[in-house]
């Protein structure tokens, strides 16, 4: 799946030494609310292997890639529950070169398009650290909704939610802007 800036494709083994090193970092690992990884790279690779041999239907972990092909974070769903239509997402974007310019918000909506387009999801949500008010706002910039806080490990969350029909409604407001954005520059010359 391709957007503007990014695209978003199944992981794959290359994908292990970046992923270990952002698992590793202890500010990534702050926002994500864990700890650190200790373990070294050979283990996690032996690791890795196997999540890739054995997919699951419940869930799905994505490489983002920018279009010249630079893997900079990961974004998955998970929990996916197929009877009530629901699926919770997850996204980092590890490599802090491609912070606060619209690269994970891009991965996101291309995320939701195959939720909500591909499969029977009928709600998206997630949790976000209290904290992250950048993670928050590119959260609300898809169409996620704050819906009330979560306590959990020690940690305060917001849990977020996006339901199917918000999101369609979202999708044609942007096709109309589109178009009249092509229908004035058509005027203009």
């Amino acid at each position: 799946m391709q957007g503007e800036k990014v695209s978003i494709r199944e992981k794959r083994l290359t994908d292990a030494k970046d992923d270990h090193i952002w698992r590793c970092d202890p500010e990534l690992a702050q926002l994500d609310a864990a700890t650190p990884f200790r373990m070294g790279f050979d283990e996690y690779l032996r690791q890795f292997e196997q999540e890739l041999e054995h997919s699951s239907a419940w869930s799905r972990r994505f490489g983002i890639d920018t279009l010249e092909g630079k893997h900079i974070g990961n974004c998955m769903y998970y929990d996916v529950d197929f009877f009530r239509g629901s699926a919770e997402l997850g996204i980092l974007v590890g490599d802090r070169d491609h912070w606060s310019e619209g690269y994970g918000s891009e991965a996101v909506q291309l995320l939701l398009y195959h939720m909500f387009t591909d499969m029977p999801m009928k709600r998206v949500y997630l949790h976000t650290l209290e904290s992250n008010f950048r993670a928050q706002k590119a959260f609300e910039k898809c169409g996620f909704k704050i819906m009330r806080p979560v306590k959990r490990g020690g940690w305060e969350f917001l849990y977020m939610e996006l339901k199917k029909e918000r999101w369609s409604e979202l999708q044609k407001e942007e096709e109309n802007r589109a178009a009249r954005i092509k229908a004035k520059e058509a005027r203009s010359t």
